[in-house]
């Protein structure tokens, strides 16, 4: 049986701007699909509106075509897919695997044991809702392993249990968690490719969780080093880092090939970004990509009007 069209995607926040760890991941999804003569997919993810920067979306876009990574298709966009991930819900609540939650996150972390990512639910709710306020609703997980490859840190388990525990799909506010939502898009836009930051490494076990549950199709994975800031934290928006400056397009080329390890000959530097791009599409490769965090450029931070 032959393996389905490449389709790869990159699937940005608008809670705002893109800052160059976002650009590290746009150009590794964008290099690595365009080498396999498969598609590259832009979807928005805007599903939580208190927390989107107005504007921010369209501002993204620009930027992704002022570097000259342009999709294939149409954006995708979240906010228009409810109806969507209410089926998907709906599929897994009548198979029996979402129970309604009243516990708040003071009540977890009083009573939760510390896992991979925090605190992990203690299954107060598991047979019954305790309290009178809904606070979301949760699916079910198994005391058994999950197994992925990793196309850059090769094979990983997680025990989704005990690691990470029942986790939210949808908010009592009505809003639906990024792990569904990911997976019901991902599998209509046919993705067989994600290539994304290490801080969503969490996330994928939880995903293919849902996958399976929804009988819905895995693709491969492959989750880039994190660029850092001089304090050692994440190039974040959470973390006030500074957009880059697409005017700088092709520094920002430069420096991303650098950092993900592909070493373009010096007689490129200065070059343009098209002639960037071509040698970088040519020659990508994704075992050199380093597998350790690793500081931003120095003078960079996020922010290309530094350089």
């Amino acid at each position: 049986m032959s393996s389905p069209p490449y389709v790869g995607r990159f699937a940005p926040s608008p809670t705002g701007l893109l800052h160059f760890g976002s650009v590290l991941a746009a150009i590794a999804s964008y290099l690595d699909a365009r080498q396999h003569g498969g598609r590259w997919l832009v979807r928005m993810e805007d599903l939580d509106p208190p927390r989107e920067q107005p504007g921010a979306a369209e501002h993204i876009l620009h930027t992704l075509e002022a570097l000259g990574l342009h999709w294939d298709g149409e954006v995708m966009w979240q906010s228009r897919r409810h109806e969507h991930y209410l089926a998907a819900l709906q599929q897994l609540e009548t198979a029996g695997w979402v129970y309604p939650c009243g516990c708040s996150r003071k009540d977890v972390a009083s009573l939760a044991h510390a896992g991979v990512e925090g605190p992990v639910y203690p299954d107060t709710c598991r047979n019954g809702m305790r309290g009178d306020e809904l606070r979301g609703w949760r699916v079910r997980t198994l005391d058994s392993p999950i197994h992925f490859r990793d196309r850059i840190r090769g094979h990983l388990q997680y025990n989704l249990h005990r690691d990470l525990g029942d986790f939210i799909l949808r908010r009592a506010d009505g809003l639906f968690a990024y792990q569904l939502a990911v997976v019901v898009d991902d599998a209509e836009q046919g993705i067989t490719e994600v290539i994304r930051g290490v801080d969503l490494l969490h996330s994928t076990p939880r995903q293919i969780w849902l996958q399976q549950l929804l009988h819905r199709p895995t693709p491969h994975y492959a989750h880039l080093p994190l660029a850092l800031s001089q304090q050692g934290q994440k190039l974040s928006k959470q973390n006030l880092a500074l957009p880059v400056d697409a005017a700088h397009a092709p520094q920002l080329w430069w420096l991303a090939l650098q950092f993900l390890g592909q070493h373009p000959p010096e007689a490129l530097l200065g070059a343009e970004v098209a002639t960037l791009q071509q040698w970088a599409i040519t020659h990508w490769q994704l075992n050199r990509v380093p597998r350790d965090n690793q500081p931003a450029p120095t003078g960079l931070e996020g922010n290309a009007s530094s350089i």
